[in-house]
């Protein structure tokens, strides 16, 4: 039985962003007993002020120098009182049977290690609803960032994953490589024989403040990210996670055949594009998706791929060194 969750929260200059997510956890429904721990990775702007506007609230707030979120997460876990931790991104909300979801399915069959959904919440902009479509739906990533289909062992993610305490001693918590760290952190609790599951019901919404620069540099990461761990646990390396640098790859043959006359393959692009976009509309009820959703597309398939394919070519290729080739990608 769980005594005590523990909501463990890095933040980086968005106060705005955390007071939106402790709001959202005073609607939480039922009585299950958590407590907040916050930790302010070195921002220029102090969350302190943001804490003390929820008094009812059991948080706990420290302020530390900038060592990255992995760090960050780790420090927090090792201040929590609880016994099962609860690691969120700032910049989510909770739905309100958020803990009831995760206390029921933990309560009937206990995990030491747990991940939920990410959606779109109805006061969201379009631009955020769109990204949250693409970067979740089964015809565009797999399902492996959340989803009852998927492709392969579903991977919880750091903006929404659970962790008991024994787990996180036994396995230290998450390293220094980011984007990446939850991924990694999971191969290792796999090898350490410690069960993950994905509960569908934990809902968190995912709010993703970003420009679409932001938002193509933040893709190429992952892409990045994903051939780092391929080369440092290859066993859990797969073929789906080829598949954006496939339609990328699809995508630019398909108009490199049509500058040339033959007009195929780019129909049929054409049609999985509109497809999407129909899916896209009718789901977020908007007809300005008819345009974005393929936009949102193609923004993270060729940025993913960009990031994917310099990593393999780079660390499998030739055999480099990850540390010494992207040392960007790790926090020192």
């Amino acid at each position: 039985m769980i005594g005590l969750y523990s909501f463990i929260i890095p933040v980086f200059n968005r106060s705005g962003e955390l007071r939106e997510l402790l709001y959202s956890m005073t609607c939480l429904e039922g009585s299950i007993p958590f407590e907040v721990v916050v930790v302010d990775d070195g921002s220029f702007s102090r969350c302190d002020e943001v804490v003390n506007e929820f008094p009812l609230i059991n948080i706990r707030y420290y302020y530390k120098e900038n060592t990255g979120p992995g760090d960050s997460r780790n420090f927090g876990m090792k201040k929590a009182l609880g016994n099962y931790f609860i690691i969120l991104d700032s910049d989510c909300l909770l739905s309100p049977n958020y803990l009831l979801a995760v206390a029921e399915s933990l309560n009937a069959e206990f995990v030491d290690c747990f991940g939920g959904p990410d959606a779109a919440h109805v006061s969201f902009n379009l631009r955020q609803k769109a990204i949250s479509f693409v970067m979740t739906s089964f015809w565009t990533t797999g399902g492996i960032r959340g989803n009852k289909h998927k492709l392969k062992p579903f991977e919880p993610r750091s903006f929404n994953m659970g962790i008991s305490k024994a787990a996180f001693e036994a396995s230290g918590g998450f390293s220094n490589l980011h984007p990446g760290e939850d991924p990694e952190l999971v191969h290792r609790l796999w090898e350490l024989g410690f069960k993950t599951r994905f509960i569908e019901k934990a809902i968190v919404y995912h709010k993703r403040r970003i420009t679409w620069s932001s938002y193509a540099r933040q893709i190429y990461k992952f892409g990045l990210a994903r051939s780092i761990l391929n080369v440092k646990r290859p066993k859990y390396s797969s073929w789906v996670f080829w598949i954006p640098s496939i339609i990328a790859l699809i995508g630019l043959t398909s108009f490199i055949f049509g500058f040339l006359g033959d007009f195929t393959l780019l129909y049929f692009v054409l049609t999985y594009a509109m497809l999407l976009a129909v899916a896209g509309m009718l789901e977020l009820r908007s007809l300005k998706a008819l345009w974005i959703i393929p936009f949102v597309f193609a923004i993270q398939s060729i940025a993913y791929a960009c990031g994917f394919i310099q990593g393999w070519v780079y660390l499998s290729v030739f055999r480099g060194d990850p540390y010494n080739k992207f040392p960007k990608m790790f926090f020192k």
